[in-house]
């Protein structure tokens, strides 16, 4: 959320921001009903201070033995109007938070303008696109073939857009998920949670999920609560109402949990497989800052994402995402895609994104500063560190062998019984 005084001040950029990512939202409604609210609180100020001097004057008057019948009857009218100011601001103040939750955070000045991942900049790559002297197979034939997943089960108890990972699948997915937690932790020092998967609509909103994706969301309707998207909802909202001294700062958060999305879509050749799934598996990382920290901590959480390709030894690339493709609550994002040479394409495995203070904002987290005691909004920024479908449909594609069979990464061998992959008879 934003600054309603920012707002005010900076309508052009606000403006502006609506635009480039191409979002609704009803901009002169909010300056015309933050106008209202001001005017109101103004009258509402001024009442409350004449019946303030009026009351202490009623005391003297009756302390002195005089009557002040007179003057408490007056008072009565008083309070009537201080009651109605107080309802009109209540109810403009419940339809200006609505309204402000529609608004997006604005967009940092490198950020290219365009309207889809066509229009993103690229930043560079790292590592050669691995090379064959074999026809080579995609995950879904190397997996299938290698019993690693099953689809069709995973459709018969629940639906398309869902998958059973199987024996030696199972345990290779597992095998990179401590593989990635161990890294961070280790290198960079994360504290690991084990959040709930499900959580309530004011932690939503807190991050900026709600109420603009809320059909995409998987929602539990008797306790009104969601399955997350991500782990970002509730490692963010750790913190939500709270007040953290500046010494804690920057928290930094790490959690493996599933990941529950409706927009899977439509299903076709460019989606088969792990590609596009409905539940998945995703290692995240949070940080929460301060103000003048955010701009490099955005890029050290990238390079931390991107130390999990290296330690794979996969060829990936990095883009800056133009303003279309950029997400509502964001207001810088670099996208991390690994290349697929099965399926001969690159494949995003993760997004790293700076919010300044736009989901503390609405989750209400603050520090006080060692400096001058007052608080003060954090920053918040996250990152996929990584998500494991796509990182897997790239382990399998870029190390398969003739044989069908898949030579595992070094880094990945302690974390796993086998050093290969191999079809079982």
């Amino acid at each position: 959320m934003l600054d309603i005084k920012y707002i005010r001040e900076n309508q052009n950029i606000v403006r502006k921001a609506i635009s480039d990512k191409g979002e609704e939202a009803e901009l002169d409604k909010i300056l015309e009903l933050d106008e209202k609210h001001r005017k109101l609180l103004y009258q509402f100020e001024k009442k409350r201070e004449y019946q303030n001097a009026v009351s202490k004057k009623i005391g003297e008057m009756k302390k002195a033995g005089k009557d002040a019948h007179d003057l408490i009857n007056d008072m009565k009218g008083v309070a009537s109007e201080v009651k109605e100011l107080n309802s009109r601001i209540s109810e403009i103040e419940q339809n200006l938070n609505k309204l402000l939750l529609t608004i997006p955070n604005i967009i940092h000045e490198d950020v290219p303008i365009g309207k889809t991942e066509d229009d993103n900049k690229l930043i560079r790559e790292w590592g050669e696109k691995p090379e064959f002297d074999f026809e080579i197979k995609d995950h879904l034939e190397l997996a299938e073939n290698l019993q690693l997943l099953d689809f069709d089960r995973a459709a018969k108890i629940t639906g398309s857009g869902f998958v059973s990972y199987t024996d030696r699948g199972a345990q290779l997915e597992r095998a990179l998920l401590n593989f990635m937690l161990d890294y961070h932790i280790k290198n960079y020092g994360y504290t690991e949670i084990s959040p709930p998967y499900v959580v309530n609509r004011n932690t939503m909103t807190g991050t900026g999920q709600l109420p603009k994706l809320e059909s995409d969301m998987y929602n539990i309707e008797e306790e009104d609560y969601f399955l997350i998207p991500t782990a970002e909802v509730p490692l963010t909202n750790l913190y939500s109402e709270e007040i953290l001294y500046e010494d804690k700062l920057p928290t930094k958060l790490i959690a493996n949990t599933p990941c529950f999305r409706r927009e899977a879509g439509s299903y076709g050749k460019k989606t088969r497989g792990l590609i596009r799934m409905h539940q998945f598996n995703k290692v995240e990382l949070v940080q929460l800052v301060k103000p003048e920290d955010s701009a490099e901590v955005l890029l050290e959480i990238l390079s931390q994402a991107e130390a999990i390709l290296r330690e794979l030894g996969l060829h990936y690339r990095i883009s800056m995402l133009c303003s279309g493709d950029l997400s509502f609550a964001a207001h810088k994002c670099y996208d991390i895609e690994v290349w697929a040479p099965g399926m001969g394409k690159y494949l995003e495995v993760s997004s790293c994104s700076n919010f300044l203070d736009f989901q503390a904002r609405r989750a209400n987290i603050r520090f006080r500063s060692n400096k001058d005691n007052q608080v003060h909004f954090v920053h918040t920024l996250n990152g996929s560190g990584l998500a494991t479908p796509r990182t897997m449909i790239a382990i399998l594609e870029s190390f398969q062998v003739q044989s069908g069979g898949i030579n595992l990464p070094e880094s990945l061998k302690k974390y796993f019984r086998l050093n290969s992959l191999m079809p079982q008879s």
